[in-house]
């Protein structure tokens, strides 16, 4: 061996607590952290290094380290996570992986861990890892199914775990330590029932977006980052019927279609020598040639803003895609932004006619200040007036303060009149929206 495997994990005199069990109630937390230690290198002794160790093989080193001492169940426990999660595991977060509960993951430095739980972020005491290299090997073996490096010449990546869960990590020398962010894949099948239950959105806004997919409106969800677009976007592409082809493209992919004609494209990024990249809008302009139904992209962002409105506009309705935005109007000038970041030399007015021939809804949704979420607008785009595309609120969320509980409290509504969107959804034979839209009310 060219090294021990505490060498390798760079184990020192501090203990990792990445359990859930409280170190502190311990008697002797000192000699739980020499069995530790001799544990470890034991296992290395024997010619065990980075490899999976089974749970066999663990227990009969703890039999074998502690047989003079009478460990109680939590200390054996303690002493078997510890041990399984650096040997097996992801060492200090491997039990917030685990955790359900826990939605996303932030390491900003080996002492500050900070998880969400029910929208809300927290610092987590328990954990820490032992310096910016246990970091960086953490990151190596979360990306180590999905065929990624990162590293001084690829100090990115964006990977998707084994459990779907998304990871982005960067290390120097763009930034100052290494950083993971997780975001985790939820087990949980959340449907439009699901948000209305939990107050995202009102059953009114439920069945019309269910309609607006069905009928194949184009449709834009926007919102910030961890607003829950993707999510979201997720449960309106579930509404897609059966017999259509679909067609779904992502950086990292996230998207869990239950349909059957279901084809996933991911982007590449370069080599080393900078070649072999594919990006978003290579694989939309593969995606035409490809006989798509719907057109489904995790986000724009850039150029690709422009092929998509391309697909809208030449027989590929029903399609939907997510960018970042703080409101329905914000989200028309970063589509016009992104557009013209192509450089194409078309004139403002034509380029909003185009905008407004291919999009039909634009959802916005947004984690109000409590961490929940909610669809705070639903618009429509009308048409162009005096140069500027006009967009009309169907529905909207209009907060009004905070209760006690913390709370934001608040009221959605639907506007009065008839959205000009209903000709499309009736035309496509779905007629039963009539009974909402007669007059504005509360929805």
């Amino acid at each position: 061996m060219s090294k021990s495997l505490l060498e390798a994990f760079n184990i020192k005199s501090k203990p990792l607590n990445h359990t859930s069990i409280d170190y502190n109630v311990f008697k002797d937390k000192e000699l739980l952290e020499e069995f530790r230690i001799k544990i470890l290198e034991d296992l290395s002794d024997k010619g065990f290094t980075n490899q999976t160790i089974s749970g066999d093989l663990i227990n009969s080193e703890i039999d074998e380290v502690t047989y003079s001492y009478d460990l109680t169940i939590s200390e054996r426990s303690y002493l078997y996570n510890l041990i399984d999660g650096e040997v097996n595991g992801y060492g200090p977060i491997t039990e917030l992986l685990e955790d359900d509960n826990i939605t996303e993951i932030m390491v900003n430095s080996p002492k500050d861990i900070y998880i969400e739980i029910d929208g809300v972020l927290r610092k987590d005491e328990s954990i820490s890892f032992v310096n910016d290299e246990h970091i960086t090997r953490t990151i190596e073996r979360l990306i180590e199914s999905s065929g990624k490096t990162i590293d001084i010449n690829n100090p990115m990546v964006d990977a998707r775990l084994e459990n779907g869960s998304r990871i982005n990590a960067i290390i120097p020398p763009l930034s100052k330590n290494p950083i993971i962010t997780i975001r985790k894949f939820k087990k949980s099948i959340v449907d439009l029932d699901t948000l209305v239950g939990n107050g995202t959105l009102t059953p009114y806004m439920a069945d019309f977006l269910e309609a607006a997919v069905k009928a194949k409106l184009n449709i834009i969800v926007s919102g910030a980052s961890s607003a829950g677009k993707t999510t979201l976007l997720n449960i309106l592409s579930n509404f897609i019927p059966e017999d259509e082809r679909i067609i779904t493209i992502e950086d990292v992919l996230e998207l869990n279609l239950k349909q059957n004609n279901v084809v996933s494209l991911e982007t590449k990024q370069s080599n080393y020598e900078g070649i072999g990249e594919v990006t978003i809008r290579d694989l939309v302009r593969n995606s035409l040639r490809m006989r798509p139904d719907r057109i489904i992209i995790g986000e724009v962002r850039g150029q690709e803003a422009f092929d998509l409105l391309q697909a809208m506009n030449t027989g590929h309705d029903g399609s939907i895609t997510t960018l970042h935005a703080n409101g329905c109007k914000d989200a028309i000038n970063r589509l016009e932004t992104m557009i013209l970041m192509d450089g194409l030399e078309i004139p403002i007015s034509a380029m909003r006619e185009y905008i407004n021939n291919a999009i039909d809804i634009i959802v916005h949704i947004t984690r109000t200040r409590d961490g929940r979420r909610k669809i705070t607008n639903i618009s429509e785009v009308t048409a162009v007036k005096d140069g500027e595309i006009v967009i009309n609120t169907i529905f909207d969320f209009k907060a009004d303060g905070i209760n006690d509980d913390g709370v934001v409290q608040g009221e959605f509504k639907l506007y009065p009149g008839r959205p000009n969107c209903l000709d499309k959804i009736e035309a496509a034979g779905i007629t039963d929206l009539s009974n909402i839209f007669k007059r504005g009310r509360k929805s």
